[in-house]
């Protein structure tokens, strides 16, 4: 199984802006009284779609100039889906042509499941098998958003995953039991308002390349879970580099790696997440990956999600 991938699905949003159902319990989508007049006026609806756009074009021509398929696909406007810019909450693309589709907490995000984005996949030479549909649990009131929820160890068959609301522990384990993945579970939390309170995806927390981890231990409260976790991305010889809860909040977890052209390996991320590094942890990182940061603000203000949120890696098989 490989880790990294040179294809990557993208959205593209027509109506982007603060979702209400969503922020209550993403902590990192910044409320009023946290922002700059400039980054306010950005928050308005109308503003924020533009500016979202420009953003997401920017990153789009980035990612393309190093070598890396990005498909992106347009949102629609009908049905209103403020968050659609986050595939990789309800879609994952397996190496032997699986798609996985997951439950979401969010009514509001649940229309993001579109079937003719696989049609899209298939006319771009790329072979689905089968789909599993994991989105029944939304009856019940259980979810488990995707690869924000998950972040998986493709190559040494593991998943970690944060429990939260969005991430439920038997429907995370039934997942690793139909994928042979082996189940690392835990707790990871933020200060909000001085009270402790469950980050609500994995991915804004760690990072899983090839050849090395970026977490945040200190999200970890439980010195068990922290050792346990800590001891399993040891075990598989990655190098692990630490970040701080502040730097989690300019989504420093939120990266993802990606191959280029000639499989160069690059980390995709913000650049507040780029920003808020110390050298010490750009140079531990430039000895596995080549970072390319570009700007997201609005992005990560309105949604909550940043660049690795953005990005649906696919491994699905092509054509002969």
């Amino acid at each position: 199984m490989k880790q990294t991938t040179n294809s990557i699905l993208i959205i593209r949003p027509v109506a982007f802006r603060m979702n209400e159902q969503t922020a209550v319990n993403n902590y990192y989508q910044k409320v009023e009284t946290h922002c700059s007049a400039s980054l306010l006026d950005n928050l308005l609806p109308a503003t924020a779609n533009a500016k979202a756009q420009e953003e997401f074009d920017a990153f789009v021509k980035k990612l393309r100039a190093v070598g890396v398929n990005v498909i992106v696909v347009d949102d629609t406007l009908n049905p209103d889906t403020p968050d659609s810019i986050f595939p990789n909450n309800w879609i994952s693309f397996h190496e032997n042509g699986d798609v996985v589709l997951y439950p979401m907490f969010a009514e509001n995000r649940r229309p993001e499941r579109r079937e003719d984005i696989l049609d899209i996949l298939e006319d771009n030479g790329f072979v689905i098998n089968e789909i599993m549909d994991y989105t029944s649990a939304e009856e019940d009131g259980f979810y488990l958003e995707g690869t924000g929820s998950l972040v998986l160890d493709r190559e040494n068959g593991k998943a970690y995953c944060a429990l939260s609301p969005r991430a439920d522990e038997e429907l995370f384990i039934e997942f690793c039991e139909d994928f042979e993945f082996s189940p690392i579970l835990f707790e990871a939390f933020q200060t909000v308002n001085g009270e402790r309170k469950l980050i609500y995806h994995t991915n804004v927390m760690m990072c899983l390349g090839d050849t090395f981890a970026v977490i945040c231990a200190d999200c970890i409260d439980d010195k068990k879970e922290r050792k346990m976790v800590l001891d399993s991305l040891r075990g598989d010889e990655k190098e692990i580099i630490l970040i701080t809860e502040a730097q989690v909040s300019n989504f420093a977890g939120n990266m993802l790696e990606v191959k280029g052209g000639n499989d160069r390996r690059y980390l995709v991320m913000s650049t507040s997440a780029h920003q808020s590094l110390t050298k010490k942890q750009i140079a531990q990182l430039e000895e596995h990956v080549t970072i390319l940061s570009s700007s997201l603000d609005t992005i990560e203000a309105c949604g909550g999600g940043s660049a690795r949120c953005m990005m649906a890696e696919i491994f699905l098989p092509r054509e002969e």
